[in-house]
């Protein structure tokens, strides 16, 4: 049962939510400075969205401690940048189709824009979208680079797990994807004005902050799974499996809590059900991998496209060369006499 938690006055420790001005804190006049283009409207403006540099705030630290973590198992310095790439552009295109059908009645309904699925920068996309979109991404730029998926995948974990949690500050400057109505006094304040504030309820109503509790559980799960490598060694998949469990579990909880309008099936919100199968997936996975590669990867690359670092390059050219001179020596070098 819902409890509508009416205070008279904002508690003591209560969350703000952040000005209306800082979800746009920089505007771009690209019309201005492209107006020597035919083509373009000299009043175009191009607005920079927080929640936009929360998520490519998330993506750079994510993209950084991959990196670390790849280097580290033999793989070349920012061979991630290569990968990450393709998984980024897949997992955009697959978070907003996602999204779209999983919130059918926002787009498609008697006289909707056919347009609107399309403009993703009118906010609109899903997590459990970008990692379908991403995985198949990633898969791709690990075939043009050698790298194995599953390497890949162990390395990135902890990071994806950053990333998701930026993510989730960027709906608290949109004051979105609040919770339930609380009495506790770290509760998020919400502006009555704001559309997706429960009708019915009396203003001063405080919200479960789930933003901070999903990000505080993300970036504790990043350090667990930084620990639980440093201890087991997980590879083969291992590591993304637990990454899928921590993530999956912690939604299933957060989601639950949330007031933002769902699709409801078997009276569960859509979202929910993604995050359990997502959960058990991982399961799955780490059953499957364990009982498959009980040893270690014998590369971070498949056979035949190994790296080969520059100064293991230098250090054989240069003993061929000293290979080379001894033997024109030798061969320039009469042969040492015998005393009889």
């Amino acid at each position: 049962m819902i409890q509508s938690a009416v205070i008279g006055s904002i508690a003591p420790l209560s969350i703000p939510s952040p000005p209306q001005e800082w979800q746009i804190p920089l505007s771009l006049p690209i019309g201005q400075w492209f107006s020597w283009i035919p083509i373009v409207d000299p009043s175009t403006v191009l607005n920079v969205h927080t929640y936009a540099l929360c998520i490519t705030i998330g993506i750079v630290l994510g993209v950084l401690l991959t990196n670390a973590r790849m280097v580290k198992r033999g793989g070349e310095p920012w061979v991630v940048i290569d990968i990450v790439i393709w998984a980024v552009l897949f997992g955009i295109v697959g978070s907003r189709v996602y999204h779209v059908l999983t919130h059918p009645s926002d787009y498609f309904f008697e006289g909707a824009d056919p347009w609107a699925p399309f403009r993703i920068w009118e906010g609109g996309i899903a997590i459990y979208g970008g990692l379908i979109g991403g995985a198949i991404g990633a898969w791709i730029g690990c075939k043009t680079t050698g790298v194995r998926f599953w390497t890949f995948a162990d390395a990135m974990a902890p990071g994806m797990l950053i990333g998701q949690a930026f993510g989730r500050l960027g709906n608290w400057f949109n004051h979105e994807l609040f919770g339930l109505p609380t009495d506790l006094p770290w509760g998020l304040e919400i502006d009555e004005t704001n559309p997706a504030f429960p009708i019915g309820l009396a203003p001063g109503t405080l919200f479960h902050p789930t933003f901070l509790y999903e990000f505080l559980w993300l970036m504790l799960g990043a350090g667990v799974l930084i620990m639980l490598d440093r201890r087991f060694r997980l590879q083969w998949g291992k590591l993304w499996a637990i990454y899928m469990i921590w993530a999956g579990a912690g939604r299933i909880l957060w989601e639950s809590i949330r007031l933002d309008p769902s699709e409801i099936y078997f009276g569960l919100r859509v979202n929910v059900w993604a995050a359990i199968f997502v959960a058990l997936g991982g399961v799955v996975l780490f059953l499957v991998q364990s009982r498959r590669h009980p040893g270690a990867e014998p590369s971070v690359y498949v056979a035949g496209r190994e790296w080969i670092p520059q100064s293991a390059v230098d250090s054989e050219e240069f003993y061929q060369d000293a290979d080379d001179d001894d033997d024109e020596v030798a061969e320039h070098t009469p042969a040492a006499t015998v005393p009889r």
